[in-house]
């Protein structure tokens, strides 16, 4: 049987998780500058299997414009350069024959408002997120035995402070990639 310590590490734990989903996916939305996390979801089709794009080659971001991919087998370029186009980042690569660069377009103020939009449904799934995981530590809590009303309801509270920690993280991270993305 579980105890408040390890019931409330637990949630911080998992909700800590939640964070990092939320990082990771906010990474591959693009902003203005060059990025290397834009290429994180990209998978190469490369000698007959999908690789992730970070195994097969180097991203280096020379400028706040420029993205260079350097495979490191001369053999993944093509593959590579056909995984960039045909993803739905809207980049197109340029292949230099032993690298490729991607110069990072403007974004428009409508695809800025779109990736604005889509940030803010990743942020609602995180919070989402740490909501269940509050309940399932309320369940757990309510769970211990030989608690008294008193102890409940203080373990009840330890848990929402958790709670409102990590929304406070989610939107801290939300409105710092909202500036990044209409800055």
């Amino acid at each position: 049987m579980a105890d408040m310590k390890s019931i409330q590490a637990d949630a911080r734990e998992r909700m800590g998780k939640a964070l990092e989903a939320l990082d990771s996916n906010l990474a591959i939305l693009r902003t203005g500058r060059a990025n290397p996390g834009i290429l994180k979801k990209i998978v190469v089709e490369y000698y007959g299997s999908t690789m992730p794009l970070d195994q097969v080659a180097s991203v280096t971001t020379p400028d706040a414009r420029t993205l260079v991919i350097t495979p490191w087998d001369r053999g993944a370029l093509n593959p590579i350069e056909k995984a960039i186009r045909d993803s739905d980042l809207g980049l197109n690569p340029n292949n230099k024959g032993d690298t490729i660069f991607i110069t990072v377009p403007m974004l428009t103020e409508e695809r800025r408002k779109e990736m604005v939009k889509n940030a803010k449904g990743y942020a609602e799934d995180a919070r989402i997120a740490v909501r269940n995981l509050r309940k399932h530590a309320l369940d757990e809590v309510k769970k211990v035995e030989g608690l008294g009303d008193d102890e409940i309801k203080r373990g009840e509270a330890d848990v929402q402070k958790i709670t409102d920690e990590f929304t406070a993280k989610v939107d801290q991270i939300l409105q710092k990639k909202e500036q990044d993305i209409l800055g």
